[in-house]
């Protein structure tokens, strides 16, 4: 678990192993075939327990499917240019086929080992190549049930990178309200669209370790710990959405060519502020465990960040009020898209 690349690898080459031993026990024609067990294995023990049952059955259709293009073309044309260029050409096309999934590249594989090695003996290769995979994966999947991979350690490593970006990000938003202004619209969307590639990274981490939990005889010993990592996921996925609304209403609003702009002189500190305690909220310890700090007399990170939004509210009011009642409307947009920010961190 803590070294799931090497965890993989041992996994891989144990279930390989004993793939290759048994294809050479098999039967003939199977036993002349023997190092293709020992693909099925790895195909299988290359992703978590749940998935590797169902690449293993994409993967045997993939080849059969494969194996059948082969031998239709290998009816009705002679093995020259012309037959591999066909074979190829309608085994890519098919690769595409969505049941397939991520395997459908293993038709233009097998396609191609089925018309160059399997003339003369289609029918016995088919059978050895396709009987082969099957055995090594249903080896690779018994390794994964014994061995399962958990792969908590990838996710919470990318929602590290997920939760120091946006520190970052705020940190750097905050820093040019306080000593630039208005902001300048197409860096501010630059920054916006580059932190969601980390996004994305943390969630599929985070999906693939809940995808490596079904029938995971570890997930119970490591209870705590996933049930922690879904509650941070659920954190900092919710504060990049705020986040990204707060960077587009300001590059939408505040900026310098703007007759007049939301926030101005008078609130932009305040807005600075309140940015200030969402980033100490985000650093502190035990931030996506609120009940941690039930029992803590003085107020957490969080409940700091909370009372400096309604300090920013009543700040907003107040502009308003000065300002003959003139509508505050993105002020007060960013005020509700800030509490949505506080009240993730406080559920």
């Amino acid at each position: 678990m803590l070294h799931p690349r090497l965890s993989m690898a041992l996994r891989g080459a144990v279930a390989a192993a004993l793939a290759w031993v048994v294809g050479t026990l098999m039967p003939a024609p199977w036993s002349e075939f023997p190092y293709y067990a020992p693909l099925g294995a790895v195909v299988a023990t290359t992703s978590t327990l749940a998935r590797s049952v169902r690449e293993s059955v994409q993967t045997v259709g993939a080849l059969l499917l494969g194996a059948a293009i082969a031998v239709g073309t290998d009816a009705v044309l002679p093995p020259d240019a012309l037959s591999i260029a066909v074979v190829v050409g309608v085994a890519l096309l098919c690769a595409g086929w969505r049941v397939l999934g991520e395997m459908g590249s293993w038709v233009a594989n097998s396609a191609i080992f089925v018309l160059i090695l399997g003339q003369g003996e289609s029918t016995e290769y088919i059978g050895a190549y396709a009987g082969l995979v099957v055995v090594g994966a249903a080896i690779g999947i018994g390794v994964n049930f014994v061995l399962p991979p958990l792969l908590l350690t990838p996710s919470d490593v990318a929602l590290d990178a997920l939760r120091d970006s946006l520190v970052g990000e705020l940190d750097d938003l905050a820093g040019w309200l306080e000593d630039k202004g208005p902001l300048e619209p197409e860096e501010w969307e630059r920054r916006r669209r580059a932190l969601w590639p980390t996004v994305e990274g943390a969630r599929g981490a985070v999906t693939r370790t809940g995808e490596a939990r079904r029938g995971n005889l570890r997930a119970r010993r490591y209870g705590d710990r996933v049930t922690t990592q879904a509650r941070r996921a659920e954190v900092l996925v919710t504060t990049a959405e705020v986040v990204d609304e707060l960077v587009r209403l300001l590059a939408g609003w505040e900026v310098a060519d703007r007759e007049q702009v939301p926030l101005g002189p008078r609130l932009r500190p305040e807005l600075a502020a309140t940015l200030r305690a969402f980033t100490a909220a985000l650093r502190a310890p035990g931030y996506d465990d609120p009940q941690a700090a039930a029992d803590v007399s003085h107020p957490t990170a969080a409940e700091r960040f909370d009372h400096a939004v309604d300090e920013l509210r009543d700040e907003v009011r107040r502009a308003s009020a000065r300002s003959g009642g003139d509508d505050h409307l993105v002020a007060s947009a960013l005020v509700v898209v800030l509490r949505r920010g506080a009240q993730v961190l406080q559920s």
